[in-house]
């Protein structure tokens, strides 16, 4: 069973290491993404340091008629972020539905008046990072890719520990000779980084799983379909964003404004996006509100403190993907950890061929 085991554990980490090795090193780089991408464009700190948009500010209609004056697809959508800080207001336009459509990334600034930046989803460095780290530059393939990859590093995990199990004493069996011979300091340091990172990687592994295969968590976790509204005639006049937030407010009181998603087409209904007490997720968080834009009406809410345990357990599944479910600490964590895989392939490979090199030698 152990030297089944070895060989197994050998064989998919010489074939498939460097791929773990390069998902977890952009893994690392994306736990910081929005920062080290703001970093990146200074420029975009105008105003930064004010108020925050509240629901019923001028900013949102404003930025949505200055992003509408640069684009004209009947059929596009709009995405606003409400990051909870002032400043530069970040927006998605959708040209096609459809979360992973192709999109543009805008960032308005605090009043709404002006296009700050504009660049496509993937045609900037944090950006390109994303795509490589979720779907190797490959699209669907791409993710289906990753996410069985993902199983198959789940079952290099457990045969790795499962090949070092002690047979004998712990104290042994964890020791690092710094003295020892190159080849033994090789398999020390594999050892130790492997059972160091063991208590978080596979955490991370899986909710990567889930995350690429949305089949997979379907089938696994089940969650309720979000509701879909009854469309409304497409007749008379529509009301702007603030006063759909003043809405959606109304709706869910004690919620903290995420995202609001707001349709070209004229019987969509404008979705607010929504943070409620005891969600993980800061950013893409799991309540919603449904807005008739025509007459003002609710048309559908989704609480998440309503919506079943299944609801809750998918909702944990990103935050601990990404290390924001326990703040800064975890997301420090996240990025240490993400370093694992390739330090384990570095030294595995290394190892396997001083050793290769040894019997040749004999």
């Amino acid at each position: 069973m152990r030297r089944w085991m070895r060989r197994l554990h050998l064989g998919l980490g010489l074939g498939l290491g460097l791929l773990f090795a390069l998902i977890g090193l952009t893994g690392s780089a994306l736990v910081f993404y929005t920062g080290i991408d703001a970093g990146l464009h200074p420029s975009l700190r105008t105003g930064q340091g004010g108020e925050a948009p509240g629901w019923d500010s001028s900013a949102w209609d404003q930025a949505l008629a200055t992003g509408r004056a640069t684009r004209h697809d009947p059929v596009g959508q709009w995405t606003l972020e409400a990051t909870g800080e002032g400043g530069t207001i970040p927006a998605r336009y959708y040209a096609m539905p459809g979360h992973h459509g192709d999109r543009m990334m805008l960032w308005f600034s605090p009043d709404g008046r002006r296009i700050l930046r504009a660049q496509p989803w993937g045609g900037y460095a944090m950006s390109w990072i994303y795509q490589l780290h979720m779907q190797l530059l490959a699209g669907e393939t791409g993710h289906q890719i990753v996410g069985w990859s993902g199983v198959a590093m789940l079952v290099l995990l457990a045969s790795g520990l499962v090949a070092w199990w002690p047979r004998g004493t712990w104290r042994k069996a964890l020791a690092f000779k710094r003295d020892a011979a190159a080849l033994r300091r090789l398999r020390d340091w594999h050892k130790l980084t492997g059972l160091v990172s063991l208590a978080v990687l596979p955490v991370l592994v899986a909710t990567g799983v889930l995350l690429a295969l949305p089949v997979v968590t379907q089938t696994l976790l089940a969650p309720a379909p979000l509701p879909t509204p009854t469309p409304t005639p497409a007749v008379g006049p529509v009301i702007g964003v603030a006063r759909a937030l003043e809405v959606a407010h109304r709706a869910l009181p004690d919620g903290r404004l995420v995202f609001v998603d707001v349709p070209n087409a004229p019987d969509a209904p404008i979705r607010v996006r929504m943070q409620v007490p005891g969600d993980p997720q800061t950013r893409f968080a799991g309540s919603y509100v449904w807005v008739d834009h025509r007459f003002g009406r609710v048309l559908a809410v989704r609480d998440l403190r309503r919506a079943g345990r299944r609801a809750w357990v998918d909702a944990w599944v990103r935050p601990l993907h990404d290390g924001t479910v326990g703040g800064l600490a975890t997301r420090i964590l996240a990025v240490l950890v993400g370093l694992a895989p390739a330090v384990l392939f570095a030294t595995g490979l290394l190892h396997w061929l001083r050793r290769r090199r040894s019997y040749r030698a004999r």
